[in-house]
């Protein structure tokens, strides 16, 4: 077999990474691909330089700084766009998180923080961010990370049956993570070889924090949001998170079980579902307020309006008629700020009262809230009209969150921020341990929010770019991974940019599937491979 027909067929094989596809091309004397890339394959390979010329990389886990190009190339979607500073912090983005991919004997892994700290678990893992790094890592190349890192959670501990003894230390919304990553993967594989145990896992907590009526209970701490206007670290209330998270988790399993011949499993998590959400609604829905709160272990609701309000829309809770809590995300004393969205209403006597540097979650911003609180308004503009946010406000805010990714003139990721200055917050000896602090997204909602990549749990694609029509002349997103294939989605007002046409289209492995002559949604089916029947 001659050296290139035996590539080629590492590559068919998906041995072969993406970066090898020119080299190899080259070698050969033929392109491998079927078109060439949109956007070259080493579009992030500039800001990768830069970002390490700032970085004294002090720690070094499984691909250090001099591979992080090659590693950018080879794994994540590339994208342009007008804003340099929305393009800069894209890259810095992925460039941080893969940062946090350590080897270990159990398979590789993700960290939270890039230093140990105290209370984390094995090989410095900690739980509370897992639903984060897997809606990010959805959307790399390599299918093989999460399946490790997944696997590590519920096979590779000490606890019954494997799993990690501090998976409930946190909650989190892991099920529903992995029912929306195999929307983009296309792949049912691992979410059937889990099914039993996101059932145990949701049996757990049901006995640790379910109470008679039905509802969770959680400490603010415990959902990775203490020193909060309503809660305590050591005060057991009704929050909207962690009823959020469990109505999306049922419903995750109830979709996994439905795909995988198991009806009545799903039918009995369907109903789960269906019931909590109405008891959510029922206990955490302020009338008055117009906004989901904290009710208290007095029975009664905080008195504070919290970014957490905003989860249920991630997660189906919300109804059409409770819109009118968005209003607050452009009122400057709800939840407005020059830096960002704040994590308490600005009104509230309470705010930013706890102090500074223990975690505050009482009206700084955080980046947790802000990718959470940006997905929930992505929910509610692609769903029933409102008059309340348009596609202006998310645009706003996303320039925003991309915007506060800066420290002392150069890229920067850390815990929160303050709310005016736009300074973070965490200071002296404790700042290294915040640096590239990975507990949050921020690519995820650029490819399925900004640009519009609405993953399909069939071999649709759905072009939904939450851009408003009246802002750019031009974007691209090249070199997505979805269902088996390569997706490209560019926006290009009068063609003159990629000279591919006028207005916005979407292709798959180079061919186009669907177009507009304006911003509009794209529906369009995969074509089958020579394999499919």
């Amino acid at each position: 077999m001659s050296t290139c027909s035996g590539k080629a067929s590492e590559l068919a094989k998906g041995v072969v990474g993406v970066a090898s596809i020119v080299l190899l091309g080259m070698a050969c004397g033929a392109p491998l691909l079927a078109a060439p890339p949109a956007l070259p394959l080493d579009h992030g390979a500039w800001f990768a330089e830069r970002f390490a010329a700032a970085d004294d990389e002090a720690v070094v886990n499984l691909v250090p700084n001099s591979q992080a190009a090659a590693w950018l190339a080879e794994e994540a979607p590339r994208f342009d766009c007008p804003s340099t500073r929305l393009v800069e912090t894209y890259y810095f983005r992925w460039w941080s998180y893969r940062k946090h991919i350590k080897a270990t004997p159990d398979g590789r892994v993700l960290t939270e923080f890039i230093t140990p700290v105290s209370h984390a678990g094995a090989f410095n893992t900690i739980a509370c961010a897992i639903g984060h790094h897997v809606a990010e890592g959805r959307w790399l190349r390599d299918r093989g990370l999460l399946d490790e890192y997944l696997r590590f959670w519920f096979r590779k501990g000490s606890g019954e049956g494997g799993v990690q003894p501090h998976l409930h230390k946190f909650s989190g919304w892991i099920a529903a993570a992995i029912d929306q990553r195999r929307r983009v993967s296309g792949d049912d594989t691992l979410a059937f070889e889990l099914l039993d145990d996101l059932v145990a896992d949701y049996e757990r907590w049901e006995v640790e924090r379910q109470l008679p009526s039905g509802l969770f209970w959680q400490r603010d701490v415990s959902d990775g949001m203490e020193e909060s206007i309503s809660g305590g670290r050591r005060v057991q209330n009704i929050r909207p998170t962690i009823n959020s998270y469990q109505v999306g988790n049922a419903r995750a399993i109830a979709a996994i079980a439905r795909d995988a011949g198991r009806f009545d499993l799903a039918d009995e998590y369907e109903q789960k579902a269906l019931v909590l959400a109405e008891e959510s609604v029922a206990a955490m829905w302020d009338v008055e307020a117009k906004f989901f709160k904290v009710r208290l272990e007095s029975g009664a609701l905080t008195d504070a309006r919290e970014a957490i309000g905003y989860i249920p829309w991630l997660y189906g809770v919300a109804r059409p008629e409770h819109a009118e809590a968005w209003r607050q995300i452009k009122d400057h004393d709800g939840f407005w700020a020059p830096a960002g969205l704040t994590t308490a209403e600005r009104r509230h006597p309470s705010f930013r009262t706890h102090g500074v540097g223990t975690c505050e979650w009482d009206g700084a911003v955080w980046p947790f809230a802000s990718c959470q609180t940006l997905g929930a308004l992505a929910n509610v503009l692609r769903g029933p009209a409102q008059p309340w946010v348009t596609r202006r406000d998310y645009l706003e805010q996303l320039l925003r969150y991309a915007e506060s990714h800066q420290q002392s003139g150069v890229p920067y990721l850390g815990e929160y921020l303050d709310e005016v200055t736009g300074e973070w917050l965490i200071t002296g000896p404790k700042e290294r341990r915040s640096r590239y602090y990975n507990h949050s997204t921020f690519c995820d909602l650029v490819i399925s929010g900004l640009a519009g990549v609405v993953p399909q749990p069939d071999d649709t694609v759905v072009i939904d770019p939450l851009l408003p029509t009246d802002t750019w002349d031009w974007f691209c997103l090249d070199g997505v991974p979805y269902h088996g294939r390569t997706l490209t989605v560019i926006w290009d007002r009068n063609g003159t940019r990629y000279g591919l046409g006028a207005g916005l289209s979407v292709m798959a492995d180079g061919k186009v599937l669907a177009s507009a002559p304006g911003l509009t949604r794209l529906t369009a089916s995969l074509p089958k491979t020579q394999e499919q029947p």
